[in-house]
């Protein structure tokens, strides 16, 4: 992607700091190492329970929810493609966050961890590690961010750009533990997981990129 600031190098060193990191919290979580950690912060969470809040915290988890990522995955993949032009970038948008979602499922199938019991305020099916909505939440507004902030000339502009992913990410994970589906470490080793497929993403997709370049040169 013209103009990107990640380096093979530096993807690299990412990577692999994202996959110990990963394997840190699986390790912990299998070997029940954990469970005081995912408590305090259960505790504390829930702690906040209101009914008002309690509302806020289902729209911010249906936001995450398959159906609206998936609308929303079409919807910047059409922007980039058909607004800005930017057919290379919109189809690294797809893939990559359509993937994390491929990812999140085989790895939530080999943990195969389940849900908490503590105090559900929600339901929700399937193995708890990890967050799926963390995962795919972190890659679209992480690759939102990303591929947008060349487009953004103005700092203030940018500067709303990263306080909005930020916040569209931070509620959405909040809320997975304020209802009591996940534990703080599915969170924890989603952000890892989903920070490693990005990286790894982006590199081969640069790789790629530079290959095809170099090939349309030589012809």
């Amino acid at each position: 992607m013209k103009g990107s600031p990640i380096r093979p190098p530096v993807a690299i060193s990412l990577c692999i700091l994202f996959a110990v990191a990963f394997a840190i919290v699986a390790t912990a979580i299998v070997r029940n190492m954990i469970g005081g950690f995912d408590r305090a912060i259960i505790d504390a969470v829930q702690g906040w329970e209101a009914p008002r809040l309690t509302s806020l915290m289902q729209v911010f988890t249906a936001i995450g929810g398959t159906k609206v990522v998936m609308l929303l995955i079409v919807a910047v993949t059409a922007f980039l493609l058909l607004g800005l032009r930017a057919r290379g970038q919109a189809y690294f948008f797809f893939f990559a966050t359509i993937g994390t979602g491929v990812l999140n499922q085989i790895v939530k199938f080999i943990f195969k961890r389940a849900r908490p019991e503590f105090h559900r305020l929600a339901e929700a099916v399937g193995y708890s590690f990890p967050s799926g909505h963390t995962m795919m939440s972190f890659s679209l507004y992480a690759l939102f961010t990303y591929l947008l902030w060349g487009h953004i000339r103005s700092t203030v502009g940018r500067v709303i750009l990263v306080i909005f992913s930020f916040f569209m990410f931070g509620m959405i994970a909040v809320s997975r533990i304020y209802l009591g589906v996940h534990y703080p470490s599915d969170i924890l080793g989603g952000v890892f997981a989903s920070a490693f497929w990005l990286t790894l993403s982006a590199l081969l997709f640069e790789q790629f990129q530079m290959q095809r370049k170099r090939s349309l040169v030589q012809q």
